[in-house]
């Protein structure tokens, strides 16, 4: 017995101990720390050139810098990379660990052309940013504004002063490094900051210490103009000392670009040892401004769905209850005499679950909006919990996409289920309504994003979908998502159907005459679920078009919870406002009373064009921005608007399942 009781704790022990080693191996967010002794190389990568002003990015090496001896390669990319418009090579650009060095000669381009010329013209007047990586961190730029410090990512391509045009063709790097701390054996990585290409132990001497190894916390960048003599670094080799001292003064340009002259390149790297651990090296970028806005808006929010839970409470507690126990307390008799003396809801008992105008398309709205809704909320969800973190670039659209494949199962349970139950089980072309489902959504999608895709392409820019990427998304719809639909279809089938709790009359009720039609306090229901998410919506219009990134997914999480709560009181409220006027066409206008705020998060777009980017220039940025927010639009139309049909669908059944008659 004390045996048993011993191999218990020791069982128990082992599991303890190896919980533990899990946590101090896991890191969120990013991935496994890569760890370097002095001396090691660190390759620095370039991304795609992007702006603000355009939203059109770009390859490095559209423009002519320097290129790696080895030739220009591509870093292993995810589809969420390739979809964001990030393309990521290699660089010229080499740095040793813990070796500071300066005035380092890079290359000298040949002689500009007029086409590279007017190129570097139009990039800097299109305000086009450099974006480089260091063991997957981004450069980072300081400015001093008076009393405050503004962050960039990247640095600008150059500046136009007067007439000239002046290119940044000196950096200064800073690299910020944390000595580790621990004593075993190092993982040591060669070359490349993002993949793992050597792992040795390194002894110091034939001793027992091992070298000293630092991790990458901080990547700092300081673009400068500077004036090179072109006759000293004619026999200067790439990594070779620039012959005299290099002054980079941050606010002064020297160097302005002219036709048919060479530009010549130098840079300079610093390490500086710092005291921030490796998992918080993403604090810089991942800082939260704002957060008493973000409480504002919950409480906002919170507001908003207190005072529609009261009058959902007022309608169920006092109203429906008082009205079904006096109905109730009748004889059959006086409750047919009731019912013609009386007016309200009760009247529509006959004619409530009648069947709408289209209801295919009713059913394949709700299916792909549930669909929607999963997608969002368990991506959120991940985000929240660190898997989707700035650090793995493309990893949140990447996961959006693989959530919405798996989710075609719901979406086709959903649509077909509700189709027979608006058809009492009558009609089982279930197959029919689940084809329906899987392309309705992404047949819209694919037209937009194929009519951008186009602009993209016609543009030359990166943000363009290679048609390798556009052949594997819809492979992946086809055989993915198009057969779990199939499949959720064909369960939804075989489900019981939800039964009516009355029946339904023959002959259809004559709707009232109403002063004003009921569509427009439909359409005007969408302002109170958009009241509670538009400050939330500008912090993510500005993630998406300023470049800024977003991370506070814990209050994207609260803010997404409280939008189904309020899209649920509002459909709630509104349909049962319908049928205390005896109008029992119920069905599209409780869709719509919560997928009505898809139209006022769209206007919100456009106002954010015309007010928060008016730089951007150009009919392609503009026709990309609005193509973007009226996919998004519909993609929140059909995840509010299933929410409020359930909602409201869920309330007519309950209400009128109360009701006894023959």
């Amino acid at each position: 017995m004390e045996c048993g009781y011993i191999k218990l704790k020791m069982r128990l022990l082992f599991v303890l101990l190896a919980c533990s080693q899990l946590v101090n191996g896991f890191y969120l967010p990013g991935s496994y720390p890569h760890k370097y002794v002095v001396g090691d190389f660190l390759n620095m990568k370039v991304n795609s050139l992007t702006s603000i002003d355009t939203e059109l990015p770009f390859g490095y090496y559209s423009l002519p810098f320097c290129q790696p001896d080895a030739g220009i390669k591509d870093s292993a990319e995810n589809l969420g990379e390739l979809l964001m418009g990030d393309r990521i090579e290699n660089s010229p650009y080499r740095f040793r660990m813990f070796k500071n060095e300066t005035e380092l000669f890079l290359c000298q381009t040949k002689a500009l052309s007029h086409e590279e010329f007017d190129l570097f013209k139009k990039r800097i007047d299109e305000m086009y940013q450099v974006n480089v990586i260091l063991d997957n961190l981004p450069a980072i730029r300081y400015t001093y504004r008076d009393s405050f410090v503004l962050r960039w990512n990247g640095y600008p391509v150059g500046a136009k002063v007067g007439r000239n045009y002046y290119v940044f063709n000196h950096l200064k790097f800073k690299v910020l490094v944390h000595k580790n701390e621990g004593n075993d054996a190092v993982t040591r990585v060669m070359g490349s900051g993002d993949a793992t290409s050597d792992i040795s132990k390194v002894k110091k001497d034939q001793g027992s210490e091992t070298a000293p190894e630092y991790m990458v916390v901080g990547f700092e960048v300081v673009p400068c103009s500077f004036k090179h003599d072109l006759e000293s670094v004619k026999n200067l080799k790439m990594y070779d000392t620039y012959p005299s001292k290099i002054n980079c003064v941050p606010n002064v340009v020297a160097t302005p670009i002219k036709e048919n002259e060479p530009i010549t390149f130098t840079y300079e790297v610093s390490f500086v040892e710092s005291d921030i651990k490796w998992p918080s090296r993403w604090d810089a970028y991942l800082k939260m401004e704002g957060a008493k806005v973000h409480w504002f808006s919950i409480l906002n929010s919170l507001t908003v769905i207190a005072f529609l839970a009261g009058i959902v409470l007022v309608i169920f507690m006092r109203t429906i209850r008082r009205d079904l126990a006096k109905y109730e307390e009748l004889d059959k008799e006086a409750q047919a005499q009731m019912t013609e003396e009386l007016t309200g809801w009760k009247l529509v008992v006959g004619d409530v679950f009648r069947a709408p105008s289209d209801p295919s398309l009713l059913c394949v709205m709700v299916g792909d909006g549930i669909q929607i809704l999963g997608m969002g909320l368990v991506t959120i969800l991940f985000a929240t919990l660190g898997f989707m973190s700035p650090a793995s670039r493309g990893a949140l659209l990447t996961g959006m996409l693989f959530f919405y494949m798996i989710l075609g199962f719901a979406a086709g349970y959903v649509g077909v289920r509700l189709w027979r139950t608006i058809w009492c089980g009558e009609h089982n072309d279930w197959v029919s309504i689940s084809w329906k489902v899987s392309w309705f959504f992404p047949g819209i999608a694919f037209l937009i994003l194929t009519t951008l895709n186009f602009l993209l392409w016609s543009s030359g820019s990166t943000g363009a979908i290679p048609f390798t990427s556009f052949l594997a998304l819809i492979s992946l719809w086809f055989c993915v998502s198009v057969p779990l639909t199939l499949v959720g279809g064909y369960f939804g089938s075989k489900a019981p159907i939800i039964e009516y709790p009355v029946r339904t009359n023959q002959i259809p009720r004559e709707i009232p005459q109403q002063k004003f039609s009921s569509w427009l306090l439909v359409l005007g229901a969408g302002t109170l679920p958009f009241g509670t998410l538009f400050i939330e919506l500008f912090f993510i219009m500005s993630s998406l078009w300023m470049g800024r990134v977003y991370y506070v997914f814990g209050f994207l999480l609260i803010v997404l919870a409280l939008l189904v709560a309020v899209c649920a009181e509002v459909s709630l409220v509104l349909t049962y406002m319908h049928l205390c006027v005896e109008d029992w066409k119920w069905w599209w206008k409780s869709f719509f009373a919560s997928g009505s705020v898809a139209i006022y998060i769209f206007f919100y777009s456009i106002n954010y064009l015309i007010f928060d980017l008016k730089s951007m220039s150009g009919p392609v940025s503009a026709m990309l921005y609005i193509g973007y927010s009226l996919l998004m639009a519909l993609a929140i139309m059909l995840a509010t608007g299933a929410i409020g049909f359930l909602s409201s669908f869920w309330f007519v059944h309950y209400l009128f399942s109360s009701v006894k008659l023959d």
